[in-house]
């Protein structure tokens, strides 16, 4: 990071910072060593059964609600005045997600819609699922940035003319494609030696790049308390925010050092710096000075 982007921390949570940190997330953020959080993605186990290392995700519902509701208490203590959270689960849990906010002090901002590219499968009973909820929270009422962020969205087929200045980021997104188990996922997806995804749940750059950008500026400290792949970290890094990580599982922190000592093509953020162009203040909360150290495809602009 360049000095003007040092970060104001105590000393012992300094030591922690743009590091991935191999710990559970609630013994951790009990030391009450990070402070000053500006943003802090929060992609938890969804407690469905999945097959984790070092996670039960078939907990009964109030005992997980419990131990979510201690880990946002904790956060919004060490978040700074008008911090944001972005909070990704299951629609089906919209209920919970918003009693264990309220209960720890964050105001609700957005329920964000990450409207996903597969095909949904009907159930039995109920219409197929294609999307995600994203709370957006803030401590206090009202956030300390929220940049209005403008994209050249996709003419539509009922369109007739492109948007000169292109339009405003709603509370749907249905821009972002998630990575999927085939060919869709393209090259971001983190595989083994065999061709498998190392992570099933590994969010794409492009998801990070719209929330990091949305609610923080160049020097923010940036907190996720379940990093697994560390996309956030990724982004967060390129962006020229301060980070923190956390991970339980070892496996999971050695890929994010490497992901961070290295940005592969295919986590770069700026071939999306176009898509962007017209966000007034892109140049002050995407800078990029110094960018050069990362790889630049060719045909990719810097600057609109």
């Amino acid at each position: 990071m360049s000095g003007d982007c040092s970060p104001q921390y105590g000393t012992t949570s300094a030591a922690s910072i743009d590091k991935i940190i191999q710990m559970d997330c609630l013994e951790y953020l009990k030391q009450r060593v990070v402070k000053n959080i500006d943003m802090t993605f929060l992609d938890p186990p969804f407690n469905q059964g999945k097959d984790y290392r070092y996670f039960d995700d078939t907990q009964p519902p109030e005992v997980y609600w419990e131990w979510l509701k201690e880990i946002l208490g904790y956060i919004f203590e060490a978040t700074v005045e008008g911090g944001s959270i972005y909070f990704m689960h299951r629609e089906k849990n919209v209920g919970w997600i918003m009693k264990v906010l309220t209960e720890t002090g964050w105001t609700f901002q957005n329920l964000i819609i990450w409207k996903k590219f597969t095909s949904a499968v009907p159930g039995e009973h109920r219409f197929g699922k294609q999307y995600q909820v994203i709370f957006f929270a803030t401590r206090g009422e009202k956030p300390k940035t929220f940049n209005k962020l403008r994209v050249n969205y996709p003419l539509q087929p009922w369109q007739k003319h492109e948007r000169a200045n292109g339009m405003y980021i709603t509370d749907v997104w249905d821009d972002i494609r998630e990575l999927t188990s085939g060919y869709f996922a393209g090259d971001e997806v983190l595989r083994d030696e065999k061709g498998s995804r190392v992570h099933l749940q590994q969010s794409p750059v492009a998801l990070l790049l719209r929330i990091i950008l949305s609610s923080t500026m160049p020097g923010d400290l940036v907190f996720d308390p379940f990093a697994g792949t560390g996309t956030t970290l990724v982004v967060a890094k390129q962006l020229m925010r301060h980070f923190i990580g956390i991970e339980i599982d070892p496996f999971y922190v050695k890929l994010i050092e490497g992901r961070l000592s290295r940005i592969r093509e295919a986590d770069n953020i700026l071939k999306y710096r176009l898509y962007y162009r017209f966000t007034p203040n892109l140049d002050e909360i995407w800078p990029v000075n110094g960018l050069e150290r990362y790889s630049n495809p060719a045909g990719i602009h810097l600057r609109p």
